[in-house]
């Protein structure tokens, strides 16, 4: 008495469960990529990047963008088709679109950025039917004068080092040459040259 066991439900279960393990599985999703962390001098405006990929043809009609920001849940900007900024609310008048979805930019900038501002912005992408992904997130600070990065502080560091070992050297060089000079001179009034008296 021979089965068909490829009609079994233990057999279907079985080979579902060895293609998940194997990660033969295809799952389709929106990648985000954001910088972590931004700072902007107050009143000044500040561009918040935000870019992605799609398993999907992005298009005009497909894309769709939301940007939130963490705490009050309140919406900073929509994108479908085109930009729609916020007509209330703390960011009324301060968000402008920056992005190109076609280019897969999901960017905005913000402008005349106040201390209110500072806080986690959160970029979502939707590109249908690709639709599953992580949010981007970014955290803004708002300062009175930008923070000088560790790069550049090391390159502050390294420049000084270097201006302070040449200005040394260029004063070893100035001694040797005068103590030179005042030797040539020493040694010529201690052994005038012949026929002169």
């Amino acid at each position: 008495d021979r089965r068909d066991w490829s009609y079994s439900p233990l057999f279907s279960s079985v080979l579902s469960y060895s293609v998940f393990a194997t990660g033969v599985r295809h799952v389709s999703g929106i990648e985000i990529y954001t910088p972590s962390e931004i700072e902007a001098v107050n009143g000044t405006d500040v561009k918040l990047k935000c870019t992605f990929s799609s398993t999907q043809p992005v298009t005009l009609t497909t894309a769709v963008v939301s940007w939130s920001f963490r705490g009050i849940n309140s919406k900073v900007f929509y994108y479908q088709e085109s930009g729609h900024p916020p007509l209330e609310g703390r960011f009324k008048d301060h968000v402008v679109w920056s992005g190109d979805v076609l280019k897969k930019d999901a960017s905005i900038t913000l402008q005349k950025v106040q201390p209110t501002f500072n806080g986690t912005y959160i970029c979502q992408v939707r590109n249908r039917p690709d639709v599953h992904g992580i949010s981007g997130e970014i955290t803004l600070k708002v300062v009175d004068k930008v923070s000088m990065s560790e790069i550049g502080m090391l390159a502050a560091a390294v420049g000084g080092a270097c201006a302070v070992v040449l200005v040394l050297l260029a004063i070893v060089v100035a001694v040797r040459f005068h103590r030179r000079k005042k030797m040539e001179k020493d040694i010529e009034l201690h052994h005038p040259k012949p026929g002169v008296l």
